[in-house]
């Protein structure tokens, strides 16, 4: 089931934001990730996201979120399952993109995945590419803009506010 929370101030987090609020955030989202649970923060930036992690397909700690890209550009927090991941995985290996031949996995999961996709094709290829049921918040480190999304049809829950 997984759960994911998150905040992005745009002038900065305070001092406690990212390892009190956030984390306090996705404590409230323990019986929606009961195996792990795991936060990240970017102070310059104003953006912490935070994980509950219910295992399914890499239970190891490979699979542990927020998990960032390869090459470091992205970060996300993410709940589903991409369907096809396999499939995208082979892709991405066979690719003529420059990420491919350098692709080294750590696990087996599909967040992993999609991270690859992400630095080979961007985020919204990738996404055209998926079939599942999912919802993430990912951060582009490089361009620092925070992507909301969620599946096609919505299985996933995805809330946000303004504050």
């Amino acid at each position: 089931m997984c759960g994911l929370t998150g905040v992005l101030k745009l002038r900065g987090l305070c001092a406690e934001a990212p390892s009190v609020a956030v984390e306090r955030m996705a404590n409230t989202l323990v019986h929606r990730g009961p195996d792990d649970g795991g936060f990240w923060a970017d102070k310059e930036a104003g953006i912490a996201l935070a994980h509950r992690r219910l295992s399914i397909l890499d239970l190891s700690p490979a699979g542990h979120q927020p998990m960032a890209s390869a090459s470091g550009r992205y970060v996300i927090a993410f709940n589903g399952e991409i369907y096809n991941h396999l499939d995208l995985r082979a892709s991405l290996e066979r690719g003529s993109s420059e990420v491919a031949g350098l692709i080294k996995w750590q696990g087996h999961s599909d967040t992993e995945t999609l991270l690859a996709g992400f630095d080979a094709w961007g985020i919204r290829e990738t996404i055209k590419r998926c079939v599942g049921m999912f919802a993430f918040a990912v951060w582009d480190r490089k361009e620092r803009i925070l992507t909301l999304g969620r599946d096609r049809l919505g299985e996933k829950p995805l809330y946000y506010g303004w504050q």
